[in-house]
């Protein structure tokens, strides 16, 4: 039987869009939530799962039908001791949230487990957590067309299922402005998407965190969702904020740009000898850079500290010294 060439689009039955958190996250449809490491992405989308589970609803208000399963797949914490705590926190019931056992097999985005976890599960929502751990060797994020033809398939998926994907993925810090979303890698993994959502620290109060639309294809971009993490509390939800997203997004593009000025300025200055903590900042902090923007530059040299004759110094690690006590990360004077 001849198939056909062409058709009109007078035969095509229109559909509407059902959504897990309108305008933020579609089901049958693929979206993206990105951010900085740290920043709070896993345990923001831990939370969605929680209130998804009980059937709550979401934290600006918006209903969830009816209690619904979850597959949460994630590569980086422990089931054990930090994905069951969390979701427990959360007050999730984890009778409707499941993984997918890999014995011993690497699971991918290209997976035929997937699909029958989803079918038998009749999950609604589909975590990995993060991206980047679920792409085999031979995957490449910069190439365009690899990874329309794995997320492609991701797609037909989500819509056969009838399920909201949400695929976590880490920034590239180099990237700003209006594109951040392009940091994950090929444009191409935002252009399938149809919404891509980031997480951005409040940078007055770094316990403060805003989830803020970056892209939104099927609906007029939502506000920005406000939640709070700190070690006393712990997670709350602060609800719909008002905030300028424009202005947060030009916030962190700056940021961004003043980091990688930071980077440049402490490899001239440690790039010869080791400093005195102090001063290192004293000098930064002339040149118009925060202690919190060098701390980050800091960390991502890899740039350590020791401690002499009661004053702490910075040196890179490149160069090798016995009183060297601790890693960059730590704090010091």
């Amino acid at each position: 039987m001849q198939q056909k060439l062409y058709d009109y689009y007078s035969n095509i039955r229109r559909q509407k869009i059902d959504w897990l958190w309108f305008p933020y996250i579609p089901y049958g449809k693929l979206t993206v939530l990105q951010g900085d490491p740290g920043d709070g992405k896993s345990t923001f989308i831990l939370q969605i799962a929680a209130l998804l589970s009980k059937g709550r609803p979401m934290p600006d208000g918006y209903r969830v039908a009816e209690s619904q399963n979850v597959i949460y797949q994630c590569s980086e914490d422990n089931l054990a001791d930090t994905v069951k705590p969390r979701l427990m926190d959360a007050g999730a019931d984890c009778t409707r949230i499941a993984f997918i056992v890999d014995n011993g097999e690497r699971l991918t985005l290209e997976d035929e487990r997937i699909e029958k976890t989803l079918a038998a599960t009749q999950a609604r929502l589909l975590i990995i957590d993060p991206i980047q751990a679920y792409l085999t060797q031979d995957y490449d994020m910069q190439n365009a067309i690899r990874m329309r033809t794995v997320l492609g398939g991701l797609t037909d998926i989500a819509g056969k299922y009838q399920c909201a994907v949400v695929l976590v993925g880490h920034m590239n810090k180099s990237s700003g402005g209006k594109d951040l979303y392009r940091g994950l890698g090929s444009i191409d993994i935002a252009a399938i998407a149809r919404s891509v959502l980031m997480i951005i620290r409040d940078k007055e109060n770094p316990a403060l965190r805003y989830m803020i639309p970056v892209k939104s294809s099927l609906a007029p971009e939502g506000c920005a969702i406000a939640f709070s993490l700190t070690r006393e509390a712990g997670f709350q939800w602060n609800g719909l904020c008002s905030v300028d997203v424009n202005a947060l997004l030009a916030e962190e593009s700056d940021q961004r740009s003043k980091l990688t000025l930071a980077c440049k300025y402490l490899d001239e200055l440690l790039g010869s000898r080791d400093m005195p903590s102090k001063e290192v900042n004293s000098k930064m902090s002339r040149m118009g850079i925060g202690k919190r923007t060098v701390a980050a530059a800091k960390q991502k040299l890899k740039i350590t500290s020791y401690r002499k004759s009661n004053v702490w110094y910075w040196k890179f690690p490149a160069r090798s010294d016995p009183e060297a006590l601790t890693a960059g990360g730590k704090a010091d004077e």
